[in-house]
């Protein structure tokens, strides 16, 4: 049997991403492991779900903490839990460059949104659907990529779509995307976990998907 891939996931609220992660991996649909669970915001409803599941973790608000402390910080947990591949699911923090520098092409990021379209400071979470649904657009979707110092800026790895439904809300919209998200973040994942996508990852030609994004993912209730 292939080595695990040893990831931390980290997380900012509700922490159903990293539910979705750690269910794949009992049900052998994923051969990786959680090694660790950063979070950002001490109390976060993640934070318990980790803990349940017996999940090390590590609370590193970066307020308070220069760029370089809070990085040193972060790195030792990473390396004390020898975690190969960062995944970001639903964290909400900037993070430093100077972190960033020493973990290039070993971090990944989930999206709820096509991008290049609806990403940046300050789109995250309901916005994002808010955003999407005023702009008139008829569908909408998610998207993983890589992490760089441009916030949702790094190269696209997949993506998967949904339509916008008549009557769509941001939460009706949101709530439907979810899964699709699950399944997506998974999926690459499990590349990188079986070989097909190389650690550290340099891209292969920046913004453009590593996997079809043409084809049409609903969920289904």
């Amino acid at each position: 049997m292939a080595r695990a891939l040893r990831l931390a996931v980290f997380a900012s609220g509700e922490g159903t991403t990293l539910e979705a992660v750690a269910r794949a991996i009992e049900s052998g649909k994923l051969e990786a492991l959680v090694a660790l669970v950063v979070v950002d915001r001490p109390g976060a409803p993640a934070l318990q779900r980790a803990e349940r599941r017996g999940i090390p973790t590590v609370v590193l608000p970066l307020q308070g903490l220069s760029p370089h402390i809070w990085s040193e910080k972060l790195d030792l947990a990473l390396s004390t839990q020898r975690v190969e591949l960062v995944v970001l699911a639903g964290f909400l923090s900037i993070l430093p460059e100077v972190w960033l520098r020493g973990w290039s092409g070993r971090a990944i990021n989930l999206h709820p949104a096509l991008l290049p379209k609806f990403g940046g400071r300050g789109l995250y979470g309901r916005r994002v659907h808010e955003a999407v649904l005023a702009s008139g657009a008829t569908e909408s979707g998610a998207t993983v990529h890589l992490v760089t110092a441009g916030v949702d800026d790094g190269p696209i790895l997949a993506q998967r779509r949904v339509p916008i439904l008549p009557g769509d809300t941001a939460d009706t919209l949101r709530e439907r995307l979810r899964p699709v998200e699950h399944e997506l973040l998974i999926s690459t994942v499990r590349r990188f976990a079986s070989g097909a996508l190389p650690l550290p990852y340099l891209g292969s030609g920046e913004g453009r998907p590593a996997e079809p994004a043409s084809g049409r993912s609903e969920a289904r209730s």
